[in-house]
C-alpha cells in the first residue's frame, strides 16, 4: 500500500512509542487520527504531526469504552475520510507476581491490550474489505512469543494478539486487506519498558538487548506498506529465547533463569509491590 494520502487511526498516540509511530507515518504522507485518554498530551502530539504537512486529529478516547470506540471511528472518518490503516498500539503492563495482581487489574489489562484491539479491528475491517484495501497493524511484544514470569497477564494478552492477528490475516487472504503484528523486545527511551526502568531502576540483562522506538515505528511503516505478516524488533542476541520458548518450553524457561531475565522481572515486580504498600 502506498501510504501517501492514506488515513490512519493510531491508538495510544499520546506517549510511549505512539508519537514515534505517528511521526513515521506522517513522513510517508499519512493523515492521522490520534487516540488516547490524555487529551492535553494528545493535542501536543497532534500539533507536532500536523506540522509535518499532513492532516492530524486528536480524539480523546478510552479504548475500553464502546461509546469511545464508536466515536473514534466516526470522528476519524468524518475528519479524514475512509480509514485505510488501523494501528492498535494502546496497552498497559502490570508487572507483578501473578498471585498479587488485583482482579480488576487483570480485567483492565485484558480489555486494553486484547479486547479493545479485536473490537476496533472488527469495526474497521468490513469497510476495508468492501473497498478491497486496508491494513491493520497490531503492536504486540516479544512477551507474546516468550512467556515472561512476573508479567503473566501482559504475556497472555500479547500471545493472544499475535494468534488473533495471524488467524484473521488468513481469513482475509485474497481480499486486498492485511493484518500485521509487530513484536518489540525491550524498547529504551519510550514505552512501557522504559517507564518501568525509570520507576524501579531495574533493567533487563544486557544479553537480552534493546531497541529504539524509531525501530518499532519503522517496522509499522514497513508492515503497512508491504503487508508483512509479522515483524520482530529485537537484537539478534534476544532471539534465541523466542526460538527456545517455541520449540522446547522447558529449555526456554531455563534460559530465562540463566540469562537473568526472570530475576530482573521479579525485582521489577518486587519494587512495584513495595511502592503500593
Amino acid at each position: 500500500m502506498n501510504l501517501k494520502g492514506t488515513n490512519a487511526i493510531v491508538t495510544g498516540g499520546s506517549r510511549g512509542i505512539g508519537p514515534y509511530i505517528a511521526r513515521a507515518l506522517a513522513f510517508e504522507g499519512t493523515n492521522i487520527a490520534l487516540a488516547a485518554r490524555d487529551a492535553e498530551r494528545l493535542e501536543a502530539v497532534r500539533n507536532e504531526v500536523d506540522s509535518l504537512g499532513v492532516k492530524a486529529l486528536s480524539i480523546p478516547t478510552d479504548v475500553n469504552l464502546a461509546d469511545d470506540r464508536r466515536n473514534l471511528i466516526e470522528q476519524a472518518s468524518n475528519g479524514l475520510g475512509e480509514i485505510d490503516l488501523l494501528v492498535n498500539n494502546a496497552g498497559i503492563e502490570p508487572t507483578s507476581a501473578f498471585v498479587d495482581i488485583d482482579e480488576s487489574r487483570i480485567v483492565d489489562t485484558i480489555d486494553t491490550n486484547l479486547t479493545s484491539c479485536l473490537l476496533l479491528m472488527r469495526a474497521v475491517l468490513p469497510a476495508m474489505v468492501e473497498r478491497g484495501k486496508g491494513q491493520v497493524v497490531n503492536i504486540a511484544s516479544m512477551a507474546g512469543k516468550i512467556p515472561i514470569p512476573y508479567d503473566s497477564i501482559y504475556s497472555a494478552t500479547k500471545f493472544a494478539l499475535v494468534g488473533a492477528s495471524h488467524a484473521v490475516r488468513s481469513e482475509l487472504r485474497g481480499t486486498g486487506v492485511g493484518v500485521s503484528v509487530i513484536c518489540p523486545g525491550f524498547v529504551v527511551d519510550a514505552g512501557m519498558y522504559a517507564d518501568a526502568v525509570d520507576e524501579t531502576g531495574v533493567a533487563a540483562p544486557a544479553i537480552a538487548g534493546t531497541s529504539r522506538p524509531e525501530q518499532v515505528a519503522n517496522a509499522v511503516v514497513r508492515a503497512a506498506k508491504h503487508d508483512v505478516a509479522e515483524v520482530i524488533v529485537t537484537p539478534l542476541s534476544g532471539r534465541p529465547l523466542a526460538v527456545a520458548a517455541a520449540v522446547a518450553p522447558i529449555i526456554g524457561q531455563a534460559m530465562m533463569r540463566l540469562t537473568g531475565v526472570q530475576a530482573a522481572f521479579k525485582h521489577m515486580a518486587d519494587q512495584r509491590a513495595a511502592k503500593r504498600r
